[in-house]
């Protein structure tokens, strides 16, 4: 059975096809009247996760960001220190160093003057008993020079 009367061809429908066309249309659109809200919430709430993640998420980079500036700081108050530190130690390195260069100068000098004044009075005790033997000393090396004994005739100094 047609709709219409007339012949029209295929565009004159069949009614029971009209009728279960129809049915399924209204099937189809509460269910997607149904569905859709559904649907639509979930996308939003997920949407909302979504966006509460990313704003978490970028306070989370921020606070780290923050950290890590702040180690930054503490890092480089600490370099500053340790430099300050060595720069002291090698001030008072450098200060001992030449502390005891001097104390080592010093202690030479006076080495070096003792040694001088024990030489010269060994050498003012020495120098007349070297002197009564001088005469003897000098034949016994021309008498060795020579190859001839010659005779030193010793003479007592006042």
């Amino acid at each position: 059975m047609d709709l219409l009367p007339m012949d029209i061809g295929p565009l004159n429908p069949v009614v029971g096809e009209l009728v279960v066309a129809s049915v399924l249309f209204a099937l189809v659109f509460l269910i997607f009247v149904r569905l859709v809200p559904r649907i639509e919430r979930v996308l939003d709430e997920r949407e909302a996760a979504t966006k509460g993640a990313e704003a978490q998420a970028e306070a989370v980079r921020q606070e780290a960001e923050a950290k890590r500036a702040e180690l930054a700081a503490i890092l480089a108050e600490a370099r500053h220190a340790a430099a300050r530190i060595r720069q002291q130690a090698f001030e008072e390195g450098t200060a001992l160093v030449s502390a005891a260069r001097a104390e080592g100068l010093r202690e030479q000098r006076r080495i070096i003057t003792e040694g001088h004044a024990r030489l010269a009075f060994d050498r003012t005790t020495v120098e007349p008993e070297l002197r009564t033997y001088a005469s003897e000393l000098a034949s016994n090396l021309a008498s060795k020079v020579l190859g001839e004994p010659i005779e030193a005739k010793v003479q007592p100094r006042p």
